[in-house]
């Protein structure tokens, strides 16, 4: 099993490229079963993600083709020979519950294994499922599998989201492109990610309005048509280097990287002490002073992100005074705070609230990654920290950052993977 060894006390100074975004390619990889014909995607993240939903559309019968022979552009579409999507790749990535909207859309039926919990917190899909039986959907949990029909076809109707949730905003959006008539999403998400999936998807020929509003209207058309998109850059993997900047007390060029995109996480980097620029190459990150401490609570778009928290933990954890996070998306999102503690932090839990208490330095430990953005937290610690700080299970972190270990070293990082 792979693991990363990092020896601290280095400042940043360089330039890292920002990658598709994750969050945004998956969604858009999927939305190729909507149409038979050709969806190209480039800018597309190289990472094990990426490679588990091409897994899962092949298994669907779709082809999917590498264009460049490197993984960053896809050509999706073609025929659905399969409407089932087994447990055993379902449950290496929840983002697979959201071929059932659209298998539902195009071929009136679908077998989805449901996804269970993980690491972080539960993510019940109740809300995807309700969505839909309120657009004609008929639905059975029978054996772990959500099996799911609409024999006469989705219709549109209004769907009220008791909570703006991301995923089941998406896998609506996708079903309502080929519904009958008019849906109306209301309390939808306002990701970033979804502008994107809904730019997409206007382009193969929906008719969606509202992006970011709140409230999504979807006029269903008969059918989809091929059409080539580029992947936005990805907004956390930019924050994430951007908390690397601060914490080494850096200096970091993050070429296309978007601040409107990071809202609420550029706030609170400001916040800080750090100066973050929009430049015509992307995002400047840059450390001159002392760390202070911030209090933070995450919340949906356009809130400070749960994806987020961990990063800025490990960072306000050398920050001075005392600084508190409340997660309020997830419940079991805290998992890195004992491992940050090993390294010398002084964070307290209580309930949904972390207390820091920041320290003048961590030190190199030996760590273990609990799930993907808590694993670059720990990176970040040990980027910082005196000595040498080991972290296992690094592939929580291959599911969604890309090159992680060439980045950093890149811009003066003493860090390095060791096979194992």
């Amino acid at each position: 099993m792979d693991r990363f060894i990092i020896r601290g006390g280095k400042p940043l100074h360089g330039e890292i490229t920002i990658g598709g975004a994750k969050n945004a390619g998956l969604k858009l990889m999927v939305a190729g079963l909507l149409t038979a014909g050709r969806l190209v995607l480039t800018n597309v993240p190289r990472i094990a993600d990426i490679a588990t939903m091409r897994d899962l559309l092949v298994q669907h019968g779709v082809a999917v083709e590498d264009l460049t022979g490197d993984g960053s552009s896809y050509s999706i579409g073609g025929e659905i020979t399969n409407t089932e999507a087994p447990y055993d790749i379902v449950s290496k990535m929840r983002a697979s519950i959201l071929v059932l909207g659209p298998l539902l859309a195009r071929c009136g039926k679908a077998r989805v294994s449901l996804p269970g919990g993980c690491a972080i917190g539960t993510r019940p899909v109740d809300m995807h499922l309700k969505g839909l039986e309120t657009l004609g959907a008929e639905i059975r949990l029978e054996g772990g599998y959500i099996n799911a029909t609409a024999p006469k076809g989705l219709i549109g109707d209004r769907v009220i989201l008791p909570f703006a949730s991301v995923g089941a905003t998406e896998n609506l959006l996708m079903a309502a492109t080929l519904a009958k008539g008019c849906t109306e999403i209301v309390n939808a998400a306002r990701e970033p990610e979804i502008g994107d999936l809904v730019a997409c998807l206007n382009a193969m020929g929906a008719k969606i309005t509202g992006s970011g509003s709140g409230t999504l209207i979807i006029e269903g058309v008969e059918v989809l048509h091929g059409a080539e998109h580029r992947i936005m850059p990805d907004r956390i993997e930019c924050g994430t280097y951007a908390c690397a900047a601060a914490i080494t007390g850096g200096d970091l060029k993050l070429l296309g990287g978007r601040v409107d995109d990071l809202g609420a996480v550029v706030r609170a980097l400001e916040e800080t002490g750090v100066e973050v620029t929009q430049e015509s190459y992307g995002m400047r990150v840059r450390r001159t002073g002392a760390l202070r401490g911030v209090d933070i609570m995450t919340e949906p778009y356009p809130g400070f992100p749960t994806d987020m928290q961990a990063q800025f933990m490990a960072m306000l954890a050398v920050a001075e005074g005392a600084s508190m996070i409340t997660e309020t998306i997830f419940e079991n999102r805290f998992m890195h705070v004992p491992e940050l503690n090993r390294m010398g932090a002084r964070i307290n839990v209580h309930g949904s609230s972390a207390i820091i208490r920041g320290v003048h330095a961590l030190s190199g430990a030996p760590v273990m990654a609990t799930d993907l953005r808590a694993s670059f937290s720990l990176i970040l610690a040990g980027l910082a920290a005196h000595g040498e700080t080991t972290l296992s299970r690094v592939y929580h972190l291959d599911r969604g950052y890309e090159a992680v270990e060439k980045k950093l070293a890149a811009c003066g990082a003493n860090i390095e993977r060791v096979k194992g």
